[in-house]
């Protein structure tokens, strides 16, 4: 009984280890916001490694709006479509780490589930706009609020999984 308690303690990171982790992504976002379009770019290699274009004929039914933008392979071409979906997919996906790694390291600290959540989400959602701010500053960006809205969605995710799993492991005990 004590050596699986001591073993679940050495496993388990610590609130500091989720924290670090979010300061990362931050840094992270921060590097990435300072490039322009044409430094980030994944239309070369999509171009060389898909020149393909696999799924064309189904991709090609799909249109839609985003920021005033209409979205369409005949608007702007396979590569930049496919792209878009990497690029927001890639929005969602690291603000969910950040919410979920603010989450985790603030929970403990906190001790309270409600400002957890409230606290870990402002916290995601106040640096995706920083973040788009800090896009307008840079040359060759666009800083788009549908992308804080992207990302805050993506923040809440992440802080909502961390509760989850939280509240469940509480459960099973």
């Amino acid at each position: 009984m004590i050596l699986r308690c001591f073993l679940m303690r050495i496993n388990k990171p610590s609130a500091n280890t989720y924290l670090l982790l979010a300061l990362l992504i931050m840094i992270i976002l921060f590097v990435s916001s300072s490039m322009t379009y044409q430094q980030q770019t994944s239309v070369p290699f999509l171009e060389k490694y898909f020149a393909n274009k696999p799924f064309d004929q189904f991709l090609s039914r799909f249109s839609f709006k985003y920021a005033n933008e209409i979205i369409s392979i005949n608007k702007i071409g396979y590569f930049k479509f496919v792209e878009f979906f990497i690029r927001k997919g890639a929005h969602f996906t690291i603000y969910m780490g950040l919410g979920a790694f603010l989450a985790a390291g603030l929970k403990p600290r906190l001790k309270s589930i409600f400002l957890t959540i409230i606290i870990s989400s402002l916290s995601a959602i106040g640096y995706a706009a920083l973040d788009e701010f800090h896009q307008m500053l840079t040359g060759g960006r666009t800083p788009l609020f549908q992308d804080v809205v992207l990302d805050g969605v993506g923040a809440l995710f992440g802080v909502c999984c961390v509760v989850l799993f939280s509240l469940k492991g509480k459960k099973g005990r």
